[in-house]
């Protein structure tokens, strides 16, 4: 039988137990001293403001929590968008330039200039060798989200219908991370006409899908999808 967390209100109920118990335990003395019935108080005062404290503590941490993850939706049928999706803006094609804090070990030069100020070039083949890539996938217990180096938007999530050792292959293969249309996240990804050109939809340029004999395939810069998550 599995057993579930306690709801906070029993919690609640076993921290006041314990200051009950310990109320018990200090209780004034009816002889002794002046002095031996003062400390005997004080005791008593400072463990029922500690059990109150650590009830209020308690009861908080499991009514909170820590922040909820944003579910990405992944997958599904490929999603075009047209050229002014990469018109110019406030830097580049983007807003703003590449986060300051880029995961993986990429450089935030190149980041800046594959993300921002290019439409046709790549990161040099086998890039992403040189970083924590590899490592991270291979020792990951579950999908990766990759995260927009500029705006923090999740946009591939991966393996998913394969294994962690197949994603990396096949990256090996042609040389960038590669995805499948089942690990897009289509809300914040678009593909366009014509050029084939992968961009997120806030102008961040991120690679081609190149399609081969089993479907699409976004040959990606690992420079474009090393962002940390947006807590907006």
């Amino acid at each position: 039988m599995k057993l579930g967390l306690p709801s906070p209100f029993l919690l609640l109920l076993c921290v006041a137990g314990l200051a009950a118990d310990v109320a018990t335990a200090y209780q004034l003395p009816t002889g002794g001293s002046q002095q031996q019935q003062h400390a005997a108080l004080n005791r008593r005062s400072f463990f029922s403001q500690a059990t109150a404290a650590a009830t209020i503590a308690g009861f908080s941490a499991l009514t909170t929590g820590p922040p909820a993850a944003h579910a990405a939706q992944v997958g599904g049928g490929i999603q075009y968008g047209d050229e002014s999706i990469m018109s110019q803006k406030g830097h580049g094609t983007s807003d703003k330039p590449v986060q300051s804090d880029l995961l993986y070990g990429v450089s935030n030069k190149l980041a800046d200039k594959i993300c921002n100020y290019n439409r046709h070039f790549a990161e040099m083949g086998g890039y992403y060798r040189s970083t924590d890539f590899e490592d991270v996938v291979l020792a990951a217990k579950e999908p990766i989200t990759f995260y927009d180096s500029v705006t923090g938007k999740a946009l591939f999530v991966a393996p998913i219908g394969r294994s962690n050792q197949d994603f990396v292959k096949e990256s090996q293969v042609h040389g960038w991370p590669s995805f499948r249309d089942s690990e897009v996240v289509w809300e914040n990804v678009r593909v366009l006409k014509g050029s084939g050109e992968t961009v997120s939809v806030d102008g961040t340029h991120l690679g081609h899908n190149l399609p081969d004999r089993r479907g699409n395939r976004y040959c990606i810069n690992l420079v474009s999808i090393a962002g940390q998550p947006s807590t907006a």
